[in-house]
């Protein structure tokens, strides 16, 4: 038996040291170190080592989801995905890191977050190469690649290829800032981005090029800089194709193509495509010459 916590006790493989809080679980992994898979699917021809792990397949082809979550209604084709969804609801993480001690709800998660620790990345793109230490930062990376855009505001529509784009997006709308700088008082809409801000103040730059050795506040801005050196656009224009290393310059360059000019100047009321352009602009208007 191995303690978590004072609250679950967990059941180890011997074999391989992964835990479990149910015996029939335990049992069940065991199966997969054994190389035999006797049971297989009569439509696709996949084997496996348990039979009830065919049967919970099998419902794959037929769309079944017989577990159904009482609380929110949500469907699962296997029992334990259900028992695990419901740690959501209850607030129950049975799965704890034993090197941090921070715990989980689910043991993917768990497993995700130990690459923290040991700077593992095993999710690589097949196109450009860059690995990430969890699947669904390689999934949302992807859609750099195909033009992608899933995820879609409710307010005004305007998609985003990843999710973090448009929460960010979003707090225009609302016009919230909560995360004040305790220096300058400038207000931000994450955290992070408080953090990041704050290293204008005491000249830090924690984010080190490992090519040429500059350093950045951000770790944006370190990502955009390597594309200096590998050469790399991955940012594409879905009308006219051509590409940028920094998702910035595509957001400019396609108002070249949606004549959208964000930027007015409040004095003379000229708009613009680009915040640069109307900074040049107001020289004229204060007589600097840049």
């Amino acid at each position: 038996m191995l303690k978590y916590n004072n609250e679950y006790e967990m059941l180890v493989c011997d074999i391989c040291g992964i835990s479990y809080a149910h015996r029939s679980s335990l049992t069940s992994h065991r199966s997969i170190h054994a190389e035999e898979k006797p049971y297989q699917c009569d439509i696709c021809d996949k084997s496996f080592f348990l039979r009830s792990y065919l049967t919970a397949h099998q419902l794959s082809h037929t769309n079944e989801r017989p577990y159904q979550c009482d609380i929110c209604g949500k469907s699962f084709t296997r029992k334990g995905n259900l028992t695990t969804h419901k740690y959501t609801h209850t607030g129950k993480k049975p799965y704890q890191c034993d090197i941090c001690g921070k715990s989980f709800s689910q043991k993917s998660s768990l497993t995700s977050h130990k690459y923290i620790h040991t700077g593992e990345k095993p999710y690589q793109c097949d196109i450009c190469g860059k690995s990430f230490s969890q699947k669904i930062g390689l999934t949302s990376h992807k859609y750099i690649h195909t033009g992608d855009k899933p995820y879609q505001c409710d307010i005004c529509n305007k998609s985003f290829s990843q999710n973090s784009g448009l929460t960010y997006h979003k707090s225009i709308h609302t016009g919230e800032k909560p995360y004040s700088c305790d220096i300058c008082s400038k207000s931000f809409a994450f955290k992070g981005n408080l953090i990041a801000h704050k290293y204008i103040h005491t000249d830090e730059k924690p984010y080190h090029c490992d090519i040429c050795g500059k350093s950045f506040c951000q770790k944006n801005s370190l990502t955009s800089h390597k594309y200096i050196h590998t050469g790399e656009k991955p940012y594409h224009c879905d009308v006219c194709g051509k590409s940028y290393s920094r998702e910035s310059e595509l957001s400019v360059h396609k108002r070249s193509h949606t004549g959208e000019k964000p930027f007015p100047c409040d004095v003379c009321g000229k708009s613009f495509s680009a915040k640069s352009s109307l900074v040049r602009h107001k020289h004229t208007h204060i007589g600097e010459k840049l």
